[in-house]
């Protein structure tokens, strides 16, 4: 079996050194120590985004690893370390046949719930570059903006490599095999202050795969002209699935730093992967064989919502909601209440929002119907949102005149139309809400241009 390069990248405020035990791991199952190459990047610095660690990853692999231009290699990622090798990916075509196998150590896939704690004050105090110089206690704004739950840097990555138009991550030589490993516990000691629930200390173990899907729902058109299944569409996916490999009894610190045996021996087998046969095998074994682990962990979901209107401007203000509709009862009822409990809503842009969805609270397998209410406003009475569907027909001049407009959509066909199902867990779900933005009032004369 042909043994490529092993590239390591850490992840944000670590350097190569943590790659350590994996190096002796390494060179302990046969690995040419000399062919094992851990990168270090600047991350506590203001002035670099995850693009520029990317383009400077390039650079450092021609230039000081020895490997030619084309040369394949393997690749073992930390945390922050998958999006700096997406990025690099998703820049030239090419690349994706060039990594053969990339190991991601509980991938920050789609970001941190700790990233924007890390921009305060208090962030740069404890992670802070503290080596003296003009970045002195520099906390890594831009690079924690990327991490951050919901950035517009995740959701344009995602749509580049996860639903894009071309295979990234295939079961075939021509693109990388993938594993995602996580660890199944989260941090104990003086550090539970930092513990977020369905997590490993650091990254939801909804977030770390890169089986995403992405569900529109365009209330901008007119289901008695267009059909409604028109309204609801679920985005190409052309990759294969990667699933969750959770690891029993480490978290985001010791899935590097103490791996242990079992880790070891499901990383070695990766490497070994070489056809979609041998990668289905691969995903079998591992998961019957992590069965355990996964077992003591609670089901999880993460979903990323974005609310643009017909010109794909953000929509920085709405409420949405999921929630079940008794059969010969009008309005919303019901309401799910585990969908909003965990919400952050991304701080460079508020149309973009995280919800973290704790399935094992959620008898989602056996929901009768599902429907969606968004309530948007506009802050204006110039200008407001409205789309085709409100719960209440024909009324939707007169509830936008206050620049707030509330609308429901049914569900519940998305998987028999689609066959994608709405709850899924250990996956982050990418929902794009579009609604029309127009002059008020919506008949008639209108406030911001007439004749």
């Amino acid at each position: 079996m042909q043994r490529y390069p092993i590239v390591l990248i850490h992840g944000y405020s670590d350097d190569g050194a943590s790659f350590k035990v994996w190096q002796r791991i390494l060179e302990q199952r046969g690995y040419d120590i000399a062919m094992v190459h851990a990168c270090s990047y600047r991350s506590l610095t203001n002035e670099v985004t995850i693009k520029d660690i990317a383009e400077g990853f390039d650079r450092a692999l021609r230039i000081q690893t020895g490997l030619s231009d084309d040369e394949p290699f393997d690749a073992i990622v930390h945390s922050t370390g998958m999006l700096v090798i997406r990025a690099w990916l998703t820049a030239y075509a090419g690349r994706r046949e060039r990594l053969k196998h990339l190991i991601g150590l509980a991938p920050a896939t789609f970001g941190s719930p700790l990233a924007h704690k890390g921009r305060s004050w208090l962030g740069a105090l404890f992670k802070g570059n503290r080596h003296l110089g003009p970045d002195f206690l520099e906390a890594g704004d831009r690079v924690l903006d990327g991490l951050e739950l919901a950035s517009r840097f995740t959701w344009d990555l995602a749509h580049l490599d996860l639903l894009g138009d071309e295979t990234f991550y295939g079961p075939t030589r021509r693109t990388p095999y993938v594993f995602v490993f996580c660890g199944n516990e989260s941090y104990g000691g003086l550090r539970p202050f930092f513990d977020e629930p369905g997590s490993d200390g650091t990254v939801r173990w909804a977030s770390c795969p890169l089986n995403t899907r992405k569900i529109i729902l365009d209330l901008t058109r007119d289901p008695e002209r267009e059909g409604s299944e028109k309204r609801i569409s679920v985005a190409d996916w052309k990759n294969t699935d990667i699933p969750l490999i959770p690891v029993a009894g480490k978290n985001h610190g010791t899935i590097l730093s103490d791996p242990g045996d079992e880790l070891a021996e499901l990383v070695d087998g990766a490497f070994q992967v070489s056809s979609a046969a041998s990668f289905t095998q691969w995903i079998e074994g591992a998961t019957k064989r992590t069965q355990p682990a996964r077992e003591k962990i609670d089901e999880w979901q993460q979903f990323v919502v974005r609310v643009v209107d017909e010109r794909g401007d953000p929509v920085p203000d709405y409420n949405l909601q999921i929630f079940r509709r008794e059969t010969g009862r009008a309005g919303p009822d019901n309401s799910i209440h585990q969908f909003d409990l965990d919400v952050h809503t991304y701080k460079g842009d508020s149309s973009l929002r995280c919800f973290h969805v704790k399935l094992a609270d959620l008898d989602y397998k056996n929901l009768p119907n599902l429907w969606v209410r968004v309530i948007a406003s506009s802050g204006s009475q110039l200008v407001g949102y409205q789309g085709f569907g409100s719960e209440k027909s024909g009324e939707t001049s007169a509830r936008a005149s206050d620049g707030k407009w509330d609308a429901t959509l049914n569900i519940s066909s998305l998987a028999d139309d689609t066959g994608i199902k709405f709850f899924y867990p250990f996956t982050t779900t990418l929902i794009e809400l579009k609604l029309n933005r127009e002059p008020l009032p919506l008949t008639g004369k209108n406030e911001v241009c007439w004749f």
